[in-house]
């Protein structure tokens, strides 16, 4: 499973076909570029991606149910993340109202996240099990609970090895892209 990043497209850079083109909300300024980006994308398959309980910029500024009928209206939205989940009632709210056709994806970002793992995958209701996991967000809770560097490593190995024993997806970022020209105007800078 490759997934692709919408701001790569920012800078002109192709998307492979058979790649998934990831959709961060909270890249999405208005519900209308998210559209527009899902028209011009629509022979992808479309993961997105929405923050919740984010504080740092950027963050959308509109609510689940007003996402619902345009994640309805197109069949290539595949995946859907849903940020901070640190226990399977995380999830309940998704798992209700979300389209059965979508595959829940929960990220996971704390060592919460990951010492409930086996009660969030049991909750997911597709057959295809996957997670995603934010290194940088568990390294943080790991700093605000002061435990030790050394654990974050340990967090890491429980998790991995409770995807592969148990045919979970684990998605992990594999590298960033930098420039000196921002291409979007967002939250934070303009």
């Amino acid at each position: 499973m490759l997934i692709f990043s919408q701001n790569l497209t920012n800078y002109g850079l192709d998307i492979p076909k058979d790649a998934i083109y990831r959709i961060n909300l909270a890249w999405v300024n208005k519900l209308d570029e998210l559209v527009d980006l899902l028209e011009k994308h629509n022979e992808h398959k479309i993961f997105l991606d929405l923050p919740i309980g984010r504080i740092k910029p950027p963050h959308n500024n509109y609510s689940l149910e007003q996402i619902i009928p345009i994640i309805e209206s197109h069949n290539n939205i595949k995946y859907f993340a849903v940020s901070n989940v640190n226990s399977r009632n995380d999830l309940k709210k998704y798992l209700d109202i979300m389209p059965s056709n979508l595959i829940i994806v929960p990220k996971i970002e704390s060592p919460d996240g990951i010492l409930n793992i086996k009660e969030i995958v049991d909750a997911l209701l597709s057959n295809e099990k996957i997670i995603m996991l934010d290194h940088d967000d568990l390294f943080s809770q790991l700093t605000k609970r002061n435990e030790p560097p050394s654990t974050f490593k340990e967090y890491i190995t429980d998790l991995t090895n409770f995807c592969k024993k148990n045919n979970v997806i684990l998605l992990r970022t594999i590298g960033v892209i930098f420039s000196d020209a921002e291409k979007r105007l967002t939250q934070y800078a303009g």
